[in-house]
């Protein structure tokens, strides 16, 4: 009993660390999925509510509806995601402290991500020609997704179901990150917004899209990862790396509006200012970042209680 409570407490905080994540733009849940060490089991459990499941669903056969979804596994990781989702909306605002204190935020998430580009390489080990091919494919697609500027979209049911589902999709994908794809969606603070006031009108539709990009997007990613695994983590890596000109701590940013309604509409990486406070500070939150997830991985090699 005990050992079944320390392993639902564990995934409860690793389901907040990647709701955490999902909050600030650039930075993917799926990414912090990968540095805990439980990216392909998410995938594999998020598949795992397939037809058969639906069939019993529609059988009320609710003893089978029950135990054929890894459910012991993603219902304390999603209670995890979206207390951390609130949290961090409603108690301590990521979205105000990334334009109040952007470089120590973006700074710890950038130690993060550089973190688990060194383990994902040194885990991959001897890289060949073949393999630079598909990291630089990876970078590029990353390239081309983080290059996309915000569009004006409307606010109709529809659109936000499509916003959903993209938005999922992307959070399953480490290196693109779904709160990214809703600000090229111009539907960021919008959504945001909803989650925090629990606006269900809004909340809706957009957790019908999610639920259509889990089930569809699921499915493809589990079949490249037992199919194609260096392949796919080659990928992942590549985007990965791409994503740090998105998270790096110096950018130069443009809002449009005004006061509480402006929403940053471009960025792009510049060279930090010399020597000063904020630099100083960025460096230390990219060196906490940096360790943590070291640490993380050091503590993933032992012997894992949910396996």
């Amino acid at each position: 009993m005990q050992q079944r409570l320390r392993e639902q407490s564990l995934l409860l905080a690793k389901g907040f660390c990647m709701g955490a994540a999902d909050v600030v733009p650039g930075v993917s849940g799926g990414t912090m999925a990968l540095i805990l060490r439980i990216y392909p089991q998410l995938i594999d459990a998020i598949k795992s509510f397939d037809r058969a499941w639906l069939r019993a669903v529609l059988r009320l056969d609710i003893k089978q509806a029950l135990s054929r979804p890894h459910l012991a596994f993603l219902l304390p990781l999603f209670v995890g995601i979206f207390s951390a989702l609130l949290f961090f909306t409603r108690v301590l605002s990521l979205p105000n402290l990334l334009k109040t204190h952007p470089e120590l935020i973006y700074g710890l998430f950038f130690g993060l991500i550089v973190g688990s580009v060194i383990i994902l390489l040194r885990e991959l080990k001897r890289l060949r020609a073949s393999d630079l091919g598909l990291l630089l494919l990876g970078a590029a697609m990353g390239i081309f997704v983080f290059n996309l500027v915000p569009v004006e979209t409307p606010e109709t049911a529809w659109f936000i179901f499509i916003s959903g589902a993209l938005a999922i999709c992307a959070m399953m994908l480490p290196g693109i990150s779904g709160a990214f794809i809703l600000l090229i969606l111009n539907k960021y603070a919008y959504i945001f917004n909803a989650i925090g006031y629990l606006q269900f009108g809004i909340l809706l539709p957009f957790g019908l899209g999610c639920l259509a990009g889990l089930v569809l997007f699921s499915r493809l990613l589990s079949c490249l990862l037992h199919h194609y695994y260096r392949r796919t983590m080659l990928l992942i890596t590549g985007i990965l790396i791409a994503s740090l000109q998105l998270i790096w701590p110096f950018q130069e940013r443009v809002y449009a509006g005004a006061g509480s309604s402006e929403k940053l509409i471009s960025t792009s990486p510049v060279f930090p200012p010399g020597p000063n406070a904020t630099l100083l500070g960025a460096l230390a939150m990219m060196a906490l970042g940096l360790l943590a997830v070291l640490a993380i991985h050091h503590y993933a090699q032992r012997p894992k209680a949910l396996e």
